[in-house]
């Protein structure tokens, strides 16, 4: 660059003053003013609703996405989906602009409903709301009764809708309103007295890990227990390349989510991205109906395997008891390597209680536990399970935190490691350690997705990232005369 080229900054900053403040925020006493402010959130730790309706919105057969709202807050759903599992997050939008924010968006809904219905002739349409839509108070119940009495789309089309603020909440609370929706519309008047489809209703949560669901199904399968999901994302956002677009790749049939209402047995293993929809259930479908954490660990495994045997009257799978085994060996053999480590993790309510369980059965120590968007019914059932653990001593739960509080954990309190999403790279860098990237979003690896983390599997596949993580540390920085071909 030549000389008349060069940049010129209004303000220049000394080299010192710069490595001064880069000192400076890794001190106590920064750490003391990052956690006393309260009017604004640096890197939060989860997405907005709209997004976890979207995702819902994939998972059922046929069904169309329909962000009434801005473009570019379709944009950033559909993105954020393709960019996690590199795979298309076909959605609509209204393209609300200041004319919809000033006189309403029902024709923009209607205009919006009836050309998508013509272009990609879905067998259901969701629709849920961004931020503008909601400042404004738009009449969603009216909105789509007007469009079906104007003949804009069909009677019969179904069209569940949500209504899903980005200002408050988080996307598991999104997927929590979508999912209600769809289900309250398809199950109307099809409940039959008497009548028990013998299937088991699973609901997997707020889950952006195919790989999970795929796990689901194949001990379902072993244990021979006929069941619905609801709802499955597996197919949509894990499809074959075949060379064949498809712009509704898979998801529950809309036929038998409507006869979940008549199921034996509804399951959710997702209880805190799942408490409206799990609430209705109880109050509306037939069978039992049972709620377990998210199967991460042997402990919390166990007790969805147990509970299925029981439910179904079963005996436990001889190949699941023997993947058990396999499970508690991978963990014994590999122990060393994580035993007594300090790990700082975050992420989802439903996660967070699976990586606390997984790390204290290993005799790791979860060191930080922070959670952007939790509860104080979420802390006192994390706080149970560290006082149940001898390396649960010592260990702090930061509610309603956000990854700039995390820095300052890890930097004042130092760990050997994070669990989290990809957002926690920028804090586990500065802290020269590694991140298990576990959770949603995942968008600087690939196939994150596709490999479970739940059931007995799970904790292999979980084992095996973190202790060869270790050893490669090791390896990598020990001295020649220490670099071992056995460790």
């Amino acid at each position: 660059m030549s000389a008349e080229a060069a940049v010129k900054y209004v303000t220049e900053t000394p080299i010192e003053e710069v490595e001064r403040v880069a000192a400076w925020i890794n001190s106590e006493e920064y750490k003391e003013k990052n956690f006393a402010r309260q009017a604004l959130v640096i890197n939060p730790a989860h997405a907005c609703q709209p997004l976890g309706a979207q995702l819902v919105a994939h998972a059922f057969e046929g069904t169309l996405p329909f962000v009434h709202g801005s473009q570019g807050c379709a944009s950033y759903y559909r993105s954020t989906l393709n960019r996690h599992f590199r795979e298309p997050a076909p959605a609509v939008s209204d393209s609300m602009t200041e004319d919809g924010a000033v006189f309403g968006g029902q024709s923009n809904l209607h205009e919006g409903l009836e050309n998508a219905y013509a272009l990609y002739k879905p067998k259901m349409i969701a629709v849920f709301t961004s931020c503008m839509p909601e400042v404004i108070g738009d009449d969603l119940t009216a909105f789509i009764k007007n469009a079906k009495k104007k003949a804009v789309v069909p009677e019969e089309l179904p069209i569940p809708y949500a209504n899903t603020p980005s200002f408050n909440g988080s996307h598991i609370h999104g997927y929590d309103a979508m999912l209600l929706s769809i289900l309250q519309l398809l199950t109307e008047g099809k409940q039959v007295e008497g009548r028990c489809t013998g299937k088991l209703n699973l609901i997997a949560g707020c889950d952006f890990n195919t790989g999970n669901y795929r796990e689901y199904t194949r001990i379902l399968k072993e244990f021979g227990i006929p069941a619905t999901f609801l709802a499955d994302i597996s197919e949509v956002f894990d499809s074959p390349l075949d060379g064949t677009y498809k712009v509704y790749p898979g998801g529950t049939k809309l036929d038998d989510a409507a006869d979940s209402i008549n199921g034996k047995v509804t399951l959710t293993l997702g209880p805190y991205a799942t408490a409206k929809s799990f609430a209705w259930i109880k109050d509306n479908y037939s069978g039992k109906h049972v709620s377990l954490p998210i199967p991460m660990g042997i402990a919390k495994t166990d007790a969805l395997i147990m509970r299925l045997s029981e439910l179904f009257n079963k005996p436990v799978p001889a190949s699941l008891k023997a993947e058990r085994g396999r499970a508690v060996d991978a963990m014994t053999d590999s122990h060393q390597y994580l035993h007594g480590k300090k790990f700082a993790v975050y992420g989802d309510p439903d996660y967070l209680l699976g990586y606390v369980s997984f790390l204290l059965e290993m005799g790791a120590v979860p060191h930080h536990i922070l959670c952007s968007k939790g509860s104080k019914k979420l802390e006192k059932e994390l706080q149970a399970l560290l006082d149940a653990s001898l390396y649960g001593k010592g260990c702090k739960i930061y509610m309603n935190k956000d990854l700039w509080h995390l820095r300052s954990l890890v930097m004042t309190d130092p760990v050997e490691a994070i669990i989290g999403d990809t957002h926690g790279k920028f804090a586990a860098r500065d802290a020269k350690i590694p991140l298990f990237r576990f959770g949603f979003p995942i968008f600087d690896r690939v196939n994150k997705h596709r490999y479970p983390l739940v059931g007995y599997m799970g904790i292999i596949n979980m084992v095996t990232e973190i202790a060869n993580k270790f050893i490669d540390i090791k390896d990598e920085t020990c001295e020649d005369r220490f670099f071992e071909m056995m460790r």
